[in-house]
């Protein structure tokens, strides 16, 4: 349930602090490919899993 709570306030900082700049790069991210966007969700998966084991 924590790690749910940080995801949620993580994903909450960029679109509170800086709207514009937040809507931009979902623009821009809404042309990639499905190919790209799931490229990035695997980096990010990835990633995701490498600093979870790091931090264990």
């Amino acid at each position: 349930m924590q790690a749910f709570a940080l995801v949620c306030v993580l994903e909450g900082l960029l679109p509170f602090a800086l709207p514009a700049v937040w809507k931009d790069a979902f623009t821009k991210i809404s042309r990639l490919s499905d190919g790209q966007v799931r490229f990035v969700g695997l980096i990010s998966l990835a990633s995701g899993i490498l600093l979870f084991n790091m931090v264990e």
